[in-house]
């Protein structure tokens, strides 16, 4: 069920609520993603190769529960309760962390619990934000960029509050704020959430069924104690995330054969553009790996003009630069999407992808130019510059993700779509973290060692730098495809509405 595109008051109402606990959930995951890796290499003695594979593996378990979670809240418990589980399963995954056990396993079990919270919660607020706005072409791209810009302000304020908490607190404290941060999400949500009572799947507007709410919690239980076994090895979480993979490449051939065939023309543009965004968080999660290591040991920390230092930030607080020129982009790429609209000029998510990847190209000829010619510590400068680049990238491509599901799959597999697409981020964050040990140390490296470390860098950035180029280059390749899908796409759907 969907609110009647007629009542725009109501239609606002349910995507601010949406957007408060987005907000909040992105508050706390963004908050402990600004210290986990450092948690790991300078609290738990990891080396860079182990931290960055196991911030891979877990960021592609987290990104590959979306795609069950999403199925849980289209067939089982409904989309609406399916979210709100998950942001309680959330915050205990933070609170688990800020205990601050200083063990391995302790680790693994609090990342389990997120990965898991996050598999309930992230596909089910997406698919709310596209029921709400069902019908409505128009506005899905608008919808998803204001979408993305707001949950940004949760992860701007995290991302500099929780690396300060822990250079004066110690590391517990910081991931508490981050469960603190959920909670008080759910708090509002649990006000509001009378303005989605008419948004939802089937399940969420029937009462719930308590055999199926047992079973899924049985088989939460069992998820725990299998993603904690493969946080713990390597070999079986590389292993996980291509199963993942095929499962998913194979469910997508299924879907496709058994789709209408006016649908079909959405699939093959859904799936080409879920695989160009796949490509994007390679290099997306360089930020939460290389960069940050990078900015540990290579990079200055006093942004200086005119030789007097305006502010400082930490390596942790330097990811803080992604949302904050995402939040500052946001409105004029809005605004920029409705004037082209209203002078009738097409401005295709194929072409915005093109755009969004030469962006990419130039963030990581920034980094590598400057390590490659740098004697001393880099400018943080480098680091705002580059930063804006890849983030007005990511909001041409990652933040319109969720706009082409939205926009060309069917609305009845709208919920594993949002899944799927999850898992396809979660296999290319973990090929990330498999780049990003091109540039891997042993943890006894010291921050002032730039003849060593500044080189190792500036390889790995022209590696993603050239990279970031051929896929460029073969999107533009599959313009003519992308074009005539999307034109016997628009066609379908104008036979369906005219039969």
């Amino acid at each position: 069920m969907t609110a009647s595109l007629s009542s725009s008051p109501t239609r606002t109402q349910s995507f601010s609520v949406v957007l408060a606990i987005e907000l909040w959930e992105r508050f706390g995951f963004y908050g402990m993603q600004g210290i986990l890796l450092l948690y790991m290499v300078q609290r738990l003695g990891f080396e860079d190769a182990q931290a960055n594979l196991l911030w891979g593996t877990f960021s592609a378990v987290t990104y590959a529960a979306p795609a069950i979670g999403g199925w849980i809240g289209d067939a089982l418990l409904g989309t609406r309760r399916t979210m709100t589980m998950g942001a309680a399963v959330l915050a205990l995954g933070y609170g688990l962390l800020g205990l601050d056990m200083g063990g391995q396993m302790a680790l693994f079990v609090a990342l389990a619990v997120i990965a898991i919270g996050n598999g309930l919660f992230k596909a089910n607020s997406a698919n709310l934000v596209r029921r709400i706005y069902e019908g409505d072409d128009a506005r899905i791209d608008v919808a998803f960029t204001i979408y993305y810009m707001s949950i940004n302000v949760g992860s701007t304020f995290s991302l500099l509050l929780t690396p300060w908490m822990q250079q004066n607190y110690g590391w517990g404290p910081p991931f508490l704020l981050c469960a603190a941060g959920l909670v008080f999400g759910l708090c509002c949500y649990g006000i509001f959430r009378g303005w989605l009572r008419h948004i939802g799947s089937a399940p969420d507007f029937s009462p719930i069924v308590w055999s199926r709410m047992g079973a899924v919690l049985g088989g939460v239980a069992i998820t725990l104690v299998v993603m904690v076994g493969i946080l713990d090895f390597p070999a079986a979480g590389r292993a996980c995330v291509w199963i993942a993979a095929l499962a998913t490449a194979i469910i997508w051939v299924l879907l496709y054969r058994r789709a209408a065939p006016a649908q079909r023309p959405g699939l093959r543009l859904a799936y080409l553009l879920i695989v160009q965004t796949m490509l994007y968080f390679i290099f997306y999660q360089q930020m939460v790996t290389s960069l940050t290591l990078f900015a540990l040991r290579d990079v200055g920390s006093d942004f200086k003009l005119g030789g007097m230092t305006l502010f400082s930030m930490s390596a942790g607080q330097f990811q803080a630069l992604n949302p904050v020129w995402i939040m500052a982009a946001s409105p004029l790429l809005s605004w920029l999407y409705k004037a082209m609209e209203n002078r009738s000029w097409k401005f295709p998510i194929a072409e915005k992808f093109i755009v969004g990847f030469s962006l990419v190209a130039v963030a990581f000829l920034i980094w590598w130019v400057s390590a490659a010619t740098s004697t001393t510590l880099v400018s943080p400068w480098v680091m705002f510059w580059a930063y804006g680049a890849l983030s007005v990238g990511e909001l041409l491509i990652s933040a319109l993700g969720l706009a082409v599901v939205a926009r060309y799959v069917p609305a009845h597999v709208g919920g594993f779509m949002m899944g799927s697409y999850c898992v396809s981020n979660g296999v290319a964050m973990y090929l990330g973290s498999m780049l990003a040990n091109l540039a891997a140390m042993g943890n006894t490296v010291s921050g002032t060692d730039i003849a060593t470390t500044m080189p190792i860098y500036a390889g790995l950035f022209r590696t993603l730098f050239f990279l970031a180029v051929g896929c460029t280059i073969l999107f533009i390749l599959c313009l003519p495809f992308t074009r005539r899908w999307d034109a016997q796409h628009r066609a379908g759907q104008t036979g369906q509405e005219a039969a």
